[in-house]
């Protein structure tokens, strides 16, 4: 006997409606939420619509409402834990509404995917929660322009932001290796791109105030492999640091990763402390110290804005900064007698 291969047509919602016998009008109520529909009719509008296979249209939906419920998440580098501690915030805050999440994520190392974006915007979203962005200022406030924006992880002036004290966090992180007694302390940054140069300014405005030189190596992009070359070029100076901090905890692991290669022994020879907090910071073996800078939280919270904006699209922009703290683990303590 042949096959019968011909494609199935896709249920449609007058399907439904002639399933159940009421108005196609009323099946698009009860897909919407809309008022005017009993519990018992839109309860078996649900079930003829599952027999048939029929699945709602949400961007023909929004349409209709002439709303857009669907947020954007935008992440810089899903390698990197953090962005999946703020995606798990994100989904938690928006379990309270209604609104669809639609993902993107960057396919570079450098974050620099303007096609990650562009492709939400092209989705239709209704707000885009973006982490985190790398582009200039000016550039940032053009998608804030095409669609609403959220920024986490770094403040935006105008635009709705949700992000952690980095000025705080860095100069807590700072001290600590000063209070052990380090004097040596060295700075393994990141680009140097808008917006993510506090956490190294503060460092370099610490150790000043410390009386005490800074040294400020930026590492090529943000991963564990660009930290273990540069953290490399600082350990082979002659008067090696003691101590270094980390922009994150990916180029802080690279750092522990060179200096094993020299034969150096963390925190004996080598104290290092990372910013994110991440969970493979705290596992055993290598109890990274850390800035934890509350990724989860940093994601609700902005799931919590996002939903405020869509139901708010004039109000303020909003700005919620979350204050970080040092999770003092094994990875530091005081220097090594010369």
């Amino acid at each position: 006997m042949a096959l019968d291969n011909t494609p199935r047509r896709a249920a449609t919602q007058s399907d439904v409606a002639r399933e159940v016998g009421v108005s196609r009008t009323l099946v698009s109520f009860a897909f919407r939420g809309e008022p005017g529909v009993s519990g018992e009719t839109r309860q078996a509008i649900f079930d003829a619509a599952k027999r048939l296979g029929y699945r709602p249209n949400a961007v023909a939906a929004d349409l209709a409402r002439k709303h857009r419920s669907a947020v954007g998440l935008y992440l810089m580098d899903i390698r990197n834990e953090i962005y999946a501690d703020i995606l798990s915030g994100v989904r938690t805050a928006l379990l309270q509404g209604r609104s669809r999440l639609i993902l993107s994520v960057s396919r570079s190392i450098d974050g620099e995917d303007r096609d990650a974006l562009e492709s939400l915007i092209e989705a239709r979203v209704g707000i885009v929660i973006a982490a985190t962005l790398l582009d200039s200022d000016e550039k940032v406030h053009e998608v804030a322009a095409a669609v609403p924006l959220v920024s986490v992880t770094r403040p935006v002036e105008g635009v709705d932001s949700v992000y952690s004290d980095d000025a705080l966090g860095a100069r807590v992180a700072t001290e600590h290796l000063l209070s052990l007694g380090h004097t040596r302390i060295a700075h393994l940054a990141g680009p140097a791109y808008d917006g993510h140069v506090v956490r190294r300014r503060a460092y370099e405005a610490t150790m000043h105030d410390a009386g005490l030189a800074h040294r400020t190596l930026c590492a090529e992009d943000f991963t564990q492999e660009s930290g273990q070359r540069a953290a490399g070029l600082l350990l082979d100076q002659t008067e090696r640091p003691t101590a270094i901090f980390a922009h994150n905890d990916q180029l802080a692991l690279g750092a522990r990763e060179a200096a094993y290669a020299r034969g150096l022994s963390i925190p004996e020879d080598l104290s290092l402390v990372g910013y994110d907090n991440t969970r493979t910071a705290g596992l055993h073996g290598i109890e990274l110290t850390s800035v934890d800078l509350r990724a989860v939280e940093l994601g609700r919270v902005a799931g919590e804005v996002a939903l405020h904006r869509l139901s708010n699209p004039d109000a303020p922009a909003a700005d919620r900064r979350l204050t970080p703290k040092l999770v003092v683990r094994h990875s530091t303590a005081p220097p090594a007698l010369d």
